[in-house]
């Protein structure tokens, strides 16, 4: 007979609860209004509000809220702050019901909503090629196949085999010379370039778009340039190309300079396919010296739990089955507002962590952002690391200065020489900066970035230099190098 062991096992078990509300904590906020909306229809005991929430303006604030004495001066920082207890984490829970955070500082700014709506990328471009002569329903329908199997950068690498293959799983039979004539047209569409299968290709086609004008001559050599030495052109490999290239120094000059006109990323600028509206789930002002942060979240106050069906528990009349099917979805109704309003509540913790940590970002302007981790924010919150991660994934705030990504303000930082910290997207700033006024003639190199960084009082290693070059996709000193 085999030993009898005892063992004692500790597992931490997530409750139903707890799971529902870590997806919602995930979700932005687009997505959570389409899983209340799905939540509504599947559970009769959920209905929304019928009073609508007030406004923004209508929202009562509470205005001694934060902590700052070991940051910076509080009187300074806040100058409505006067005692200890009103600056310690975590403020008053009605606060975060409500859906708003605010903190004072002389000075005044703009209020203001910005919901963007726009059609994309491959929108646009349909948009365009119905407007033209002989399209019809089979050339839309051709079109919208050739554009899903696109790639990353708008390159066609799939053979046209696929493009007939998936149309004929809904029915349309199209020749390959059908399928090469829309992608023709979609090539030349605005911008041009779409759909080809390279870059030669697809500069070559800019090239014909464009209208050139008095150098016409210079557009033909551009087009002889990527025809005949295309690969000495990509990697600059410049006195190659003119020994083979029969002209002069001043022409291949021109030549280039049309050549460096040209968008390789043509569709770069549209590449946006998380859905038509672009809503922040957060809106920062900054207005009268009182820096506010509110949820842009009309969904989680417009949800309740339906009173309709009590009169049914009550009544001794009604079977079984009726009783226990709203026993159980009145439970789960009751789990889901619960997770709703805990979702607010923690987003309104960030977001008022972050406008303690980044104050001077959001009074100042993108140049004043410091440094700032996760756990940082998570401390203040008191929250865990794994709740900021899921609360900041995917939300934005609309702050007087654009629209930003909350990870935006999460990055590491560097000690200057007066003993400030420095966060690393300002030191890519500076060697953004750096390249856009170098000499194209003798471009920096990573040794030159670094001494620059140097006399702005950053000490900073050379392959970290390097490192955030890359990050940026700026090429190395030698590919910026022009020979004129």
């Amino acid at each position: 007979m085999g030993d009898l062991k005892l063992q004692l096992k500790q597992k931490a078990l997530l409750s139903a609860q707890q799971i529902l509300g870590s997806q919602l904590l995930h979700l932005p906020l687009a997505n959570l209004e389409q899983r209340i909306d799905e939540e509504l229809q599947e559970n009769p005991l959920l209905e929304m509000l019928d009073e609508e929430r007030g406004s923004a303006e209508d929202l009562p604030v509470d205005v001694n809220s934060q902590v700052g004495d070991e940051l910076a001066d509080p009187v300074e920082r806040f100058s409505s702050i006067t005692s200890k207890e009103e600056r310690d984490f975590p403020i008053r829970n009605e606060r975060y019901e409500r859906g708003s955070t605010s903190f004072n500082k002389a000075g005044t700014g703009d209020r203001f909503f910005q919901a963007v709506q726009y059609d994309s990328f491959h929108e646009q471009l349909l948009k365009q090629l119905v407007l033209q002569e002989d399209i019809g329903e089979k050339e839309i329908m051709i079109a919208v196949e050739v554009l899903g199997n696109l790639d990353h950068d708008d390159y066609l690498t799939e053979d046209i085999s696929v493009i007939r293959d998936g149309l004929r799983l809904n029915d349309i039979d199209v020749s390959e010379r059908e399928v090469k004539k829309i992608i023709d047209r979609i090539s030349r569409l605005d911008p041009q370039g779409i759909a080809v299968k390279d870059l030669r290709e697809r500069l070559l086609v800019q090239l014909e778009a464009g209208t050139f004008g008095a150098r016409q001559s210079a557009s033909a050599l551009a087009v002889r340039i990527l025809t005949v030495c295309f690969d000495d052109f990509i990697h600059k490999r410049y006195n190659r190309l003119l020994k083979t290239i029969d002209a002069s120094k001043k022409q291949i000059e021109a030549a280039l300079e049309i050549l460096g006109e040209l968008d390789p990323h043509p569709g770069g600028v549209f590449q946006n396919e998380l859905g038509h509206y672009i809503v922040p789930d957060f809106i920062v002002s900054y207005e009268q010296g009182e820096l506010t942060a509110m949820l842009n979240d009309t969904s989680t106050l417009s949800v309740k739990v339906s009173d309709r069906y009590e009169s049914i528990l009550k009544n001794r009349k009604a079977s079984k089955a009726e009783k226990q099917f709203i026993r159980s979805n009145l439970q789960r109704a009751k789990e889901f507002t619960s997770a709703l309003q805990l979702r607010r509540q923690t987003l309104m913790k960030v977001i008022e962590a972050l406008l303690h940590y980044q104050y001077d970002f959001f009074v100042s302007g993108p140049s004043f952002l410091v440094p700032l981790g996760m756990k940082t924010i998570a401390e203040a919150a008191s929250l865990d690391i794994s709740t900021i991660s899921r609360a900041v994934n995917g939300k934005y705030v609309q702050t007087r200065f654009g629209v930003f990504e909350l990870k935006y303000f999460f990055s590491a930082g560097l000690a200057t020489e007066d003993g400030d910290d420095l966060s690393s997207k300002i030191i890519k700033q500076y060697i953004g900066e750096m390249v856009s006024g170098e000499d194209p003639q003798q471009p920096l190199s990573d040794e030159l970035l670094t001494e620059l960084l140097k006399k702005k009082g950053i000490h900073i290693a050379r392959r970290t230099v390097a490192k955030y070059r890359e990050q940026m996709q700026i090429s190395v000193a030698r590919l910026r190098k022009k020979i004129f």
